[in-house]
């Protein structure tokens, strides 16, 4: 295998072993209500990436250049891969989300509306929190110039795309998705929690390398984007399940369309929470 080849296998298998750190993180979820919100396991999770973040971090330059080598980028499987998995990403989770939740409450499908909410819910907050790390560190796309180290404080606010390159947005929607989705379907299914997880955090792995290969992110880039959105995910799922009467799903998972006795459909929707003891 020549050495572009390895290149990206070795991203794939990197990001993809953060199922494992993530499952370890998820575990605490699904051993009942009550449990905190953050603990020991997301300091240790967010500790290691950010420290594997800082050792890939030298390495970005001579990824990006491999990457961009002419043999990769003629290659076109490499890109209809790289447009078909950042499509799927941004804005196909967050279009996949909002359906989920609205079949879910035409259906009358609990789980359907709680996954579609509950997903959606950790995409916003992996995206605001990317939002603020691109403004606030400034970092220059490596389309622009191949200097890695270019930050600037606070530069990446006011629209400046050029310049909102840590983290990768992409990569926290992909990420904050397949968290969310694994930790709801593993309290579902626990036995599928082994094929469902490497499943869905392989193609948000595929979806950081394509930000790599059109040369939009570095790979402490995606490596940052993978940590915030993975946490977004999890912690999402966690506090809705340790506080399963908290308002949001009360206001949200509570409207449904049934079939009337005298035939035809009925619409009802709580505006007002009912408070429960």
């Amino acid at each position: 295998m020549n050495h572009h080849r390895r290149v990206l296998v070795a991203a794939v298998l990197g990001l993809q072993a953060l199922h494992a750190g993530a499952a370890d993180a998820q575990s605490d979820t699904l051993r009942g209500p009550r449990k905190p919100l953050f603990t020991w396991r997301d300091v240790t999770f967010l500790g290691g990436m950010i420290a594997i973040t800082g050792a890939v971090a030298p390495l970005d330059k001579r990824i990006a250049e491999r990457l961009q080598d002419s043999t990769v980028q003629e290659n076109r499987f490499y890109g209809r891969v790289a447009s078909f998995v950042r499509s799927v990403a941004d804005p196909g989770a967050v279009v996949i989300g909002v359906s989920l939740y609205g079949l879910g409450r035409l259906t009358d499908n609990e789980r359907m509306a709680d996954l579609g909410l509950h997903g959606t819910e950790a995409l916003a907050i992996g995206t605001g929190l990317g939002w603020l790390g691109k403004g606030l560190f400034g970092r220059e796309r490596p389309f622009v110039e191949l200097n890695p180290n270019d930050y600037k404080f606070a530069r990446g606010f006011g629209n400046k795309s050029e310049y909102m390159s840590f983290p990768s947005g992409h990569t926290i929607a992909a990420f904050a998705a397949a968290a969310a989705v694994t930790s709801e379907t593993s309290r579902w299914w626990p036995n599928t929690r082994w094929i469902i997880g490497p499943a869905l955090y392989g193609g948000a792995a595929l979806t950081g390398v394509s930000r790599m290969y059109n040369n939009r992110h570095w790979a402490s880039d995606v490596l940052m984007g993978a940590a915030i959105g993975t946490l977004s995910g999890l912690k999402v799922v966690r506090y809705h399940h340790s506080h399963p009467h908290n308002d949001l799903d009360r206001w949200l998972l509570s409207g449904s369309i049934r079939a009337a006795p005298g035939g035809g459909h009925v619409f009802s929707w709580s505006v007002t929470p009912s408070f429960m003891p």
